[in-house]
């Protein structure tokens, strides 16, 4: 079977995909998704030129678990050479895909003309893309917006591009780069690229809870739906979806401790002690949301140093907090907007 093929199919088992999200989708918390349920996930996006000049920070971004499988990771850049060669590099580090991100839009991205700026011109995105998938073997797959603003609506073009250019898929988020995170994504222009495309299509937008998320996959006719905030405001999003198609679960794989604890073993397996408990007062913020008690736990949380000590104490913190029976998200919260300054 062709690797674009048996990536397609790996997709069709599990469409629930987890979106990529800078500074928030590595491969711990990648691998932790993977393991309560979602199917194929993404790398935050991984600078190409950073890769290029060999940056310690950039090649740390790179790194993955073998159990997080499929797994693409995710690139950006303004330049098609910087873009083809980070993907020939990820490529022989193994990863089973290339993303490319054509939807950021960040001005410090934008203004150099790589994320949104890239989908401006779909002959131009057509030459990158065709030059990128010429230097690999592995699947190019891409996330794009609807367009630059409402008036260049060109998502379209940029998909029969993408297409010509032999790209496995595309991910499309439903606002354009003017709009950012503001508004509604246009699940409707989504189903009707859906309708129109020659490659599998993956929506992607304000799906925030394990209900949309099924009810978006059946409405919109696309081939999988992408999950980014979702997964932050609720972790067990991806469980959830599957009890709700049928399967069995067993009871404790809703323990929110035994989650968080399979979370920091992940954590200090790639990061350093320093950056344990940044990263765990993080996690644990986004996870408390709508659960009482949330917003004094948090600013206990941030009166913590970040040193070993403070690591220590935001660890006992969380175990405090979430080790209790019976805690769950309070229904009002489901329904209020979750972190819109970004993040899917």
């Amino acid at each position: 079977m062709h690797l674009g093929e048996k990536l397609i199919q790996q997709l069709k088992q599990n469409p629930f995909v987890l979106a990529p999200m800078a500074s928030i989708t590595n491969g711990p918390f990648r691998l932790l998704m993977k393991e309560v349920g979602c199917g194929p996930v993404v790398s935050e996006l991984i600078s190409s030129t950073g890769i290029q000049y060999g940056g310690q920070k950039t090649l740390d971004l790179c790194q993955y678990f073998e159990e997080e499988r499929p797994v693409g990771l995710q690139i950006f850049g303004e330049k098609e050479e910087h873009l083809a060669m980070a993907a020939s590099f990820l490529e022989k580090r193994g990863a089973d895909f290339i993303d490319i991100n054509l939807g950021c839009p960040v001005p410090k991205v934008v203004s150099k003309g790589g994320g949104a700026a890239m989908l401006r011109s779909p002959e131009k995105l057509f030459k990158a893309l065709h030059f990128v998938k010429s230097a690999i073997q592995i699947p190019l797959t891409i996330k794009i917006r609807t367009g630059w603003d409402s008036c260049s609506v060109n998502a379209s073009e940029n998909i029969a591009a993408a297409a010509e250019a032999g790209v496995t898929w595309v991910a499309v988020h439903g606002r354009t780069r003017a709009q950012a995170y503001e508004g509604n994504a246009d699940w409707e222009l989504i189903a009707k690229l859906k309708e129109k495309s020659p490659v599998p299509i993956i929506g992607n937008g304000d799906i925030l809870t394990a209900e949309l998320a099924i009810q978006r996959l059946n409405e919109s006719g696309c081939d999988a739906v992408m999950i980014g905030r979702g997964a932050l405001r609720d972790p067990f999003i991806f469980r959830q979806i599957a009890k709700l198609r049928g399967k069995t679960l067993p009871s404790d794989d809703w323990d929110y401790w035994k989650l968080l604890s399979r979370h920091l073993e992940l954590i200090q397996k790639t990061h350093s002690d320093f950056y344990v408990g940044i990263q765990m007062r993080k996690f644990m913020t986004w996870y408390s949301a709508g659960i009482e008690g949330a917003s004094n736990f948090r600013k206990k949380l941030y009166e913590q140093s970040n040193d070993e000590v403070g690591t220590a104490t935001v660890i006992a913190l969380g175990k405090e907090f979430f080790n209790r029976p019976g805690i769950c998200k309070q229904e009002s919260f489901l329904k209020d907007p979750f972190l819109k300054g970004g993040h899917g």
